[in-house]
């Protein structure tokens, strides 16, 4: 599935993207800096009803969220150079932990994440559009 949006259009990706994601746990988000990874995940995080504060998690690594429907993890593995870093970072606990987790950068460490991962893959397009790739 491919859709195209705007900022002003992100709160209507994120829902659709909510129900996308439907009872799965884990999603990846692959995309070049700047191509709103973060941003998309703020929105999502709206739509799930995040009771909490929603922050880059870049320097903290992993960041968790209360939402109606329980715990949320943001994991930003940007800072890390390989998978067994992940590993003793505690990242593939939070994978397969049955709570629902949002992960940027997967590309640094792939064999961790669980076979039923969705994948969306962002690309920045002329001015404020972007483009979303899911991947069931």
């Amino acid at each position: 599935m491919i859709i195209d949006y705007s900022i002003e259009e992100i709160h209507n990706t994120a829902a659709k993207c909510v129900e996308i994601i439907n009872n799965k746990k884990v999603v990846a988000l692959h995309g070049l800096m700047g191509s709103g990874k973060t941003t998309l995940i703020h929105a999502i995080c709206d739509e799930m009803k995040v009771t909490s504060p929603v922050g880059s998690p870049t320097f903290a690594l992993i960041n968790e969220y209360n939402s109606a429907s329980g715990s949320i993890f943001h994991i930003d593995l940007y800072r890390l150079n390989d998978e067994e870093e992940a590993v003793r970072a505690g990242v593939e606990d939070c994978l397969y932990s049955g709570k629902f987790c949002l992960v940027e950068w997967p590309e640094k460490a792939p064999s961790i994440f669980p076979q039923d991962t969705i994948h969306f893959f962002l690309e920045h397009l002329q001015g404020k559009k972007r483009r979303l790739i899911i991947q069931l």
